[in-house]
């Protein structure tokens, strides 16, 4: 026996009319949604984090974004944030408002991470003539070095207190950021002062992201250099602290689909995400990170 309608005819009758009906009328509202989003890649990104992100094109995340975008066969479709980017997961993404963000570390608990894209250190950066001879956190010449440049709360802050030599540098420390308290708020260091106080002689050495300051180095011409910091360190405790860090594209956690077409796309567009990073001056590690791991 059919099942039958309130109205007396098989309930599968119904479903076939309902469809025959919508066919003939043409696409949804959904449906044209849904095409809309195959069609673009909607990317968070903050207005002013240069290097990385900015509204005037330049930013090199910004690049990279848009190399993922042809590979993936869409339209880069930029949604500006005009507060500090490490708000766009939390303001941005989990809202909707954007779909991707670029440069997450691989397996960023807050969402599901690609495969690793490169592998980011954190560098030394020095004058190219220095005298000071430093390669490592085991280095002497770091006891030499009356300024030493740093974020604060940075894995660089760590291994001084290690080595006993945050005190005498916490002030410069803080005249990085104009003595701000960072309570209740996001301060940073800005990369091209503190690259620049090491090429004007203010500070010996710093330490950087090399992504954030890679940069500013390579504008300074053979005046500069970056040293990559080896990724063996550890606090007085024997706990790791971690230099180098897995780089990849964070999308929501529901949003499998987008992640697998991400990491489809990722193998096509690595050729030219290279390029972008070694035309910024970055230093090219092969990430750590098992393949296909996703957060």
């Amino acid at each position: 026996m059919s099942i039958q309608s309130r109205w007396g005819r098989p309930a599968f009758a119904l479903f076939a009319i309902a469809a025959t009906i919508t066919a003939a009328a043409g696409p949804t509202a959904a449906q044209d949604k849904d095409a809309k989003a195959d069609a673009t890649l909607r990317i968070c990104a903050a207005e002013k984090e240069d290097p990385y992100s900015s509204r005037t094109g330049f930013g090199f995340e910004n690049k990279i974004a848009e190399v993922l975008a042809k590979a993936m066969g869409r339209s880069p479709e930029f949604v500006w944030y005009d507060k500090p980017a490490i708000y766009l997961v939390r303001d941005q993404l989990t809202k909707n408002a954007c779909d991707i963000v670029i440069g997450l570390d691989t397996g960023d608990p807050r969402v599901a991470t690609s495969d690793p894209y490169y592998r980011a250190p954190y560098v030394f950066i020095l004058p190219k003539e220095s005298k000071l001879d430093i390669t490592s956190w085991d280095s002497p010449d770091l006891e030499k070095a009356e300024k030493i440049g740093m974020s604060q709360d940075s894995p660089a802050q760590v291994m001084l207190e290690k080595l006993g030599l945050f005190n005498r540098n916490f002030n410069y420390m803080k005249s990085l950021i104009g003595f701000k308290s960072k309570r209740n708020q996001y301060v940073r260091v800005p990369p091209d002062r503190l690259v620049g106080d090491v090429a004007e002689g203010k500070a010996d050495v710093a330490v950087g992201f090399a992504p954030e300051v890679a940069r500013y180095v390579k504008q300074r011409g053979d005046a500069l250099k970056m040293v990559v910091i080896p990724d063996n360190a550890t606090r007085a405790d024997g706990e790791r602290v971690p230099f180098h860090f897995d780089q990849s594209f964070g999308v929501r956690k529901d949003d499998q689909q987008l992640l697998s077409a991400v990491n489809d796309a990722l193998k096509k567009a690595q050729p030219e995400i290279d390029n972008v990073l070694r035309e910024e001056g970055i230093p090219l590690e092969e990430p750590k990170t098992p393949e296909g791991r996703a957060g």
